[in-house]
């Protein structure tokens, strides 16, 4: 009787210890650790909100952005005396409603941070896996052409050829906005091109790389199945950081003139037009201006709570 109790019990015991545990995966620990920091995810529902309202601009904005109110040139804001009903934050100097500019300058300013960040990940990323992965001449001649492009002073070449390019057809699209999307992403993919070569350098000497390799793997498929997902997280940490620098570019360039062209609103623009009414009509500078601090809040939060997330030293 004993004999028998003493093999279940090695039986039940050596069933534990094999027995094997479902550990979630990485992209799961990621989710539950993201989960748990506040202030990420409060900028995910900012930073939601803001792209329902640029949508839906047409639908949620009270007036036209560019029609003029003659009886309310210069109102105030609502709550303020002479403020006049119907226009929260008051009107500008032809008479524009203010909310719903801002609501309109959305749609700029959000695409802006979002569309130059996909061509930093499709050009800075091939760069960087090409050249980290081939090495050798492919990968010095490749981070020649990035050494060139990291070297130009960016903001002032994308100034210049934002100029020279502002009177022509293509200058004329959308506002002006193709092409100082254009500008944006033809000078600031070095940076992802940098990092996506560095952590490929580090992920295509593990073993499992070398065991795709002896099993004929192709060098593509090696590239993009089992390199390419490791080297995401950093890569999405990073856009997270890289798209108030673009909408902050826009505002700069919109500002000095030179960006989206009047009488199309958006923040930057909103912001020079208000420069010369800063003292009688505030809001007018610093409602965009606001709008431009909350959206790189909310991405930058949104990136410390990405980075943290997805360390992969961080533990459930």
């Amino acid at each position: 009787m004993s004999t028998n109790l003493s093999a279940n019990a090695v039986v039940l015991g050596a069933e534990e210890i094999f027995e094997a545990e479902e550990v979630p995966g990485a992209w799961t620990q990621a989710f539950r650790r993201l989960r748990k920091n506040k202030a990420a995810l409060a900028s995910i529902v900012v930073i939601g909100l803001l792209y329902v309202v640029a949508i839906f601009a047409p639908v949620i904005a009270p007036y036209d952005p560019l029609k003029v109110h003659f009886d309310a040139i210069m109102a105030p804001p609502r709550w303020m005396p002479g403020g006049k009903p119907g226009y929260l934050l008051g009107t500008d100097a032809l008479g524009r409603d203010l909310v719903s500019r801002l609501i309109y300058g959305s749609r700029i300013s959000m695409s802006i941070g979002l569309i130059p960040v996909v061509f930093y990940l499709v050009i800075g990323g091939t760069f960087g896996l090409v050249a980290g992965y081939a090495g050798g001449f492919v990968d010095t001649l490749l981070m020649r052409i990035v050494d060139v492009f990291y070297a130009l002073p960016d903001l002032l070449v994308i100034i210049t050829l934002v100029t020279l390019l502002r009177e022509t057809f293509l200058g004329n699209l959308l506002s002006g906005m193709v092409i100082l999307l254009g500008a944006l992403a033809i000078f600031n993919w070095v940076g992802t091109a940098r990092l996506v070569r560095g952590q490929v350098l580090a992920y295509k000497e593990m073993a499992y790389v070398e065991a795709a390799h002896a099993l004929g793997a192709s060098s593509w498929r090696i590239m993009l199945q089992h390199i390419v997902p490791h080297v995401l997280a950093p890569v999405i940490v990073q856009m997270t950081f890289t798209i108030p620098g673009a909408i902050g570019a826009e505002a700069v360039l919109s500002f000095i003139g030179i960006g989206i062209r009047p009488p199309t609103p958006s923040w930057g623009n909103m912001i020079q037009d208000g420069y010369g009414a800063i003292l009688t009509q505030p809001a007018m500078a610093l409602a965009p201006a606001a709008c431009i601090a909350i959206v790189t809040l909310a991405f930058t939060f949104l990136g410390d709570g990405l980075r943290d997330a997805l360390d992969p030293r961080m533990r459930i």
